[in-house]
């Protein structure tokens, strides 16, 4: 396909170009939801694992994505986009496998968890390479002023699937009990493999020589304000099934669900909102619901309080993602936008791999339901950064 011919294509066809690559992104965070609202309740009740234990279980998936995603997007400019994710989706179904073994040795709970753990480093993986790889695929195949038209759709992909998957793996493993989430992940890692397979390969010219701390240089502070305002995100897909279970409250992955509906509805309809007001205007007014949403879930008394709270914290997060990374992909030239993508994307990584733990850690000292609080907080700190680069007018230079 002609990336400059998508200059003349209608908003449709732009949509249905970036969706036929973007859906990969769809797959593999698919296949991170499925377990959500299942392996916290496996790890903590049928292994007898604390949460602190099991909130290490769910980030060591993040300590791999953030290992790896400078090098997708590395390899991604290097080696091409269609490449790195055949590799993700790879790692993907070696993360269903040793899922599946993880479950066949449940009477064995050491080997069990760290089979579980396997699992989850090659699930972050997979994550690492085929989000990124889907990401700039997409990118390749429109022009360049439809950057938030993509970093948009693949962050509809993310949600709407981890969404979608936290109930689908209820569903499953109620159907084929703990081997649900792992037997699935699986299945679409190889249906999505050959789906990637047959599609063409795209050509760009690259030039490799720009250094990797210059790009991050270019990038670092719209990372910073994405990695504060994933906390609530973090503690929510983390702990909320063991906060419903405190609370003998039922449906915790309903919760997962209403996050993802705020998520995709903002999304949906505000989205051209980005270039209209720019990146930062947009991310502070978004930090600020979601900050909302968190307080409510802190303060929340009755289970239709939280579901509120969970739909404001995804209609908040929204907008979050795609408004810092428009920016941060300004900063530099075409030929480094994969670079760009991975150094951004590791500052979410690296919230997600230390929420989990952290949180584990604060819960046996203050309550489960503190935690939002404390997550509300920190998303707060997230708005004054905002407010500041808006006060101090800072910008960094326009490209490499």
């Amino acid at each position: 396909m002609d990336t400059k011919s998508s200059a003349h294509l209608s908003p449709f066809q732009l949509n249905k170009r970036i969706l036929s690559v973007v859906m990969f992104t769809f797959m593999v965070y698919l296949s991170i939801g499925l377990p959500l609202a299942v392996l916290p309740q496996l790890v903590h009740k049928q292994l007898g694992f604390s949460s602190f234990i099991a909130g290490i279980v769910i980030s060591v998936q993040y300590v791999a994505t953030l290992s790896f995603r400078p090098k997708a997007g590395q390899l991604a400019d290097t080696l091409g986009a269609r490449t790195v994710v055949l590799i993700g989706l790879a790692c993907c179904a070696m993360s269903g496998v040793f899922g599946i073994l993880a479950i066949l040795f449940l009477s064995n709970p050491t080997v069990s968890i760290v089979l579980l753990i396997c699992s989850r480093l090659f699930l972050g993986t997979g994550e690492s390479f085929t989000s990124t790889g889907a990401t700039l695929w997409g990118m390749n195949l429109v022009d360049r002023s439809e950057t938030s038209r993509v970093i948009s759709w693949n962050g509809v992909a993310t949600y709407s699937a981890m969404a979608f998957g936290a109930p689908l793996g209820v569903f499953l493993d109620s159907k084929i009990p703990a081997y649900g989430f792992a037997i699935f992940t699986l299945l679409i890692a190889i249906v999505g493999f050959i789906l990637a397979y047959r599609k063409p390969k795209i050509k760009v010219k690259v030039d490799t020589k720009i250094a990797f701390l210059k790009v991050a240089s270019r990038v670092w502070v719209f990372g910073v304000a994405l990695a504060l305002g994933t906390v609530g995100f973090g503690v929510l897909s983390t702990f909320i099934t063991i906060y419903f279970a405190e609370q003998h409250w039922p449906n915790p992955a309903y919760a997962l669900s209403v996050f993802g509906a705020g998520f995709v509805i903002i999304r949906l309809i505000f989205g051209k909102m980005i270039p209209k007001f720019g990146g930062i205007k947009v991310s502070m007014v978004s930090f600020v619901v979601e900050a909302l949403g968190l307080f409510l879930i802190w303060g929340g008394e009755h289970i239709g309080i939280v579901y509120t709270g969970a739909f404001l914290v995804g209609a908040g997060f929204s907008l979050v993602f795609p408004s810092l990374g428009v920016e941060a992909v300004k900063q530099v030239e075409a030929k480094n936008r994969g670079s760009a993508l991975g150094v951004y994307n590791a500052f979410l990584d690296i919230a997600l791999m230390f929420i989990g733990p952290m949180a584990g850690l604060l819960i046996p000292l203050i309550g489960i339901r503190d935690v939002y609080g404390v997550a509300g907080v920190i998303t707060v700190f997230a708005v004054l950064l905002m407010a500041y680069l808006l006060h101090k007018g800072k910008q960094t230079p326009k490209a490499v």
